[in-house]
């Protein structure tokens, strides 16, 4: 295919479409490489539009990786809205990368990066528009090698006969290694063809190529076994870890958006991983063990992105930032860097226990003062105790009273409805939680304008996690229960008002958990979607849980399963799952204890403070958690004047 840029052909259309803007590139920080002096070539994609893709750390930072190199170039691409789709299929226009409007099917590899599995057609919609056949074994030596990655390729069953191959784990070593196998493969001519380079990258045990790998089921419709079709493939493919953050200070250059995206701020990961053993949460079991990345390192991160982008906010990210060991520190050390500069910090959500008056008041002193939110997740005691998020509603009362007391109006909860053997009567306690918040704010403050805002999410068992083996509750008993919430809440005369509830209505999930415990069957569904018009199913404008139903009673039955087999069903532990071959480093007798442990409402303490519990990661791994205090200060030390 040609690389020449299509923009010629592009601009003529985009006058014709909505917020054009996010086509055009040619952003702040963005690379654009002269083609013919690399030989290997990259385009990343986060599957969603403009808004959500560009401040996607994952991508932001493979990009720059990769570009860094010699020989090496990275470009982006995102999903185009319905109307451009339209007129590019019109007017022949492909798939084409924001940097300088190639070709999506002109390079040598394209990267789909998926924190959800709602993108899988979206993923499909662009393999279509950019000429790239849909299932692999359609592909030739000519066409990108499409690889997955992010946290939803922890399962890539899915989606195994529209991807070539799935990288799990950290990316920012095996996108050099992958690139090295490519290019050297390049250099001799592509022998074999497209089956000899996925055939090498496959034979280092880090990526997952599913055309390797055939997969028996039984009778009944269970997995029989997953195994090896030629020699040479290893049985389980191993997840990539980055064990020193500080060697990998990325992204130096973040991207600035030219079109409005949904974080407006400079972003710096200040570790990976988390030990607190949450059950629900995937992410959480997954990115184990912790790296945290140095105090002088995050500083000089802050310090050089705040100098390439002109941005007014600073995030701190993690699944947990305020576990970081030196927190205090780096909070005050930036309050004190920026005093002058007016640059806020923020954490995306803080932990109850892990609150403190002093570290709120250096988040925002620099910058506007806005609600806390905090995740209990459960409503009542018990539910807290099964899914190990282990905070009392004693310590929440004493963390919101703290806060309200301190001059903040305005407090957001975040629970889950649908967690294992959950009932009405658990999820009712969030009202009383809700309530008791209330009446403490006004209590404290000695004003009646406090705010609670409740809001509640369904619960979607995760591969990898505790609760891979659990049932799902159904999208109807879903509703049904936070009907119930949402009248008792109205229903209060005194306190009523003054709680916000927001909610999602429980389809959108039970197609989370089709996709997220599905196995390669369920492509089919996938596929149907898409070809019926599926798009964007990550946007409630969009999304058709209709379609999505109607799509699986056509294709699932000709396999003996249907939708409530892969979501309402309980797992035993016999049964192989879809994913058993993939190993994240957690041992899978260690997560069927735990599951039973959650059964029987037992908690497990933060193995970053206790003895190990041999959850498998470390010893596989020949590496221990990481974890400060340092010592150092952030850096430089003085106040900056201007």
């Amino acid at each position: 295919m040609s690389a020449a840029s299509v923009f010629p052909q592009l601009e003529a259309l985009l006058p014709h479409v909505q917020k054009p803007i996010q086509y055009v590139g040619g952003e702040l920080n963005s690379t654009v490489k002269d083609w013919d002096s690399c030989d290997v070539r990259w385009t990343l994609m986060y599957p969603d539009a403009y808004e959500v893709g560009l401040p996607n750390q994952g991508v932001m930072i493979l990009y720059e990786v990769l570009n860094e190199r010699d020989g090496v170039l990275a470009e982006r691409t995102y999903s185009v809205w319905p109307d451009l789709e339209e007129l590019m299929r019109e007017h022949d226009v492909p798939q084409f990368t924001v940097d300088s409007h190639r070709p999506v099917g002109a390079f040598d590899v394209f990267g789909l990066s998926f924190s959800t599995e709602l993108g899988y057609t979206n993923m499909l919609t662009a393999l279509d528009l950019a000429g790239i056949p849909l299932e692999s074994k359609d592909r030739t030596v000519d066409h990108p090698i499409v690889l997955a990655g992010g946290h939803a390729a922890f399962n890539p069953e899915p989606i195994a006969d529209f991807i070539d191959c799935a990288v799990i784990g950290d990316g920012e070593q095996a996108v050099l290694e992958i690139t090295e196998i490519i290019r050297a493969w390049k250099a001799e001519g592509r022998p074999g063809g497209r089956d000899e380079v996925l055939f090498r990258l496959s034979k280092t045990g880090g990526v997952y190529v599913p055309r390797f790998y055939d997969v028996e089921y039984l009778p009944d419709g269970r997995i029989g076994r997953v195994v090896p079709n030629r020699s040479g493939v290893p049985w389980r493919v191993s997840k990539h870890t980055v064990m020193d953050l500080d060697e990998w200070p990325y992204p130096k250059q973040p991207l600035v958006p030219l079109a409005e995206t949904v974080h407006e701020r400079m972003s710096v990961e200040i570790f990976r991983g988390c030990t607190r053993g949450c059950r629900f949460c995937q992410a959480g079991m997954i990115t184990r063990p912790v790296r945290e990345r140095s105090i002088t390192g995050i500083g000089e991160m802050v310090d050089k992105g705040l100098k390439a982008t002109g941005f007014e906010e600073v995030g701190l990210l993690s699944l947990s930032s305020a576990d970081h060991s030196e927190i205090g520190d780096i909070a005050k050390g930036l309050a004190d860097r920026y005093t002058d500069d007016k640059i806020g910090l923020s954490l995306p959500s803080t932990r109850v226990d892990a609150f403190n008056v002093d570290l709120a008041n250096e988040l925002t002193r620099n910058g506007r003062r806005s609600g806390l939110t905090f995740a209990p997740e459960g409503g009542s005691e018990r539910m807290r105790k099964v899914i190990n998020k282990m905070v009392s509603e004693e310590d929440l009362i004493r963390t919101v009273a703290t806060a309200y007391g301190n001059g903040w109006r305005q407090v957001k909860l975040y629970f889950m409805c649908g967690l294992p053997t959950e009932t009405d009567e658990d999820v009712l306690q969030i009202g009383d939680m809700a309530v008791n918040v209330i009446a403490k704010g006004r209590e404290v403050s000695g004003q009646n304008d406090i705010r609670c805002t409740v809001s509640i999410g369904g619960f979607v068992p995760k591969p990898h996690t505790p609760f891979q083996w659990a049932p799902q509750l159904s999208a109807e008993d879903t509703d049904a229960r936070l009907k119930k919430l949402r009248d008792k809440i109205r229903g209060d005369k005194k306190y009523g008002r003054s709680i916000g509830f927001r909610y999602h209505d429980g389809k959108p999930g039970i197609v989370e958990g089709l996709l997220s415990r599905g196995d390669r069957r369920v492509g089919s569904v996938i596929r149907a979607v898409y070809e019926s018009g599926g798009r964007f199913d990550g946007w409630r404008e969009h999304f058709s849980y209709d379609l999505w139903m109607n799509c699986a009673e056509k294709t699932l039955p000709e396999f003996g399963v249907d939708v409530d087999w892969y979501t309402t069903r309980e797992r035993t532990y016999e049964e192989v799952l879809p994913w058993d071959h993939l190993d994240s480093g957690l041992d899978k007798d260690w997560l069927w204890e735990d599951w039973q442990d959650a059964l029987d409402e037992t908690e497990v303490e933060d193995c970053r403070w206790t003895p190990c519990f041999d959850c498998g990661v470390c010893p596989q791994l020949d590496l221990d958690i990481q974890i400060g205090p340092t010592g150092k200060k952030l850096l430089p030390l003085s106040v900056v004047n201007k």
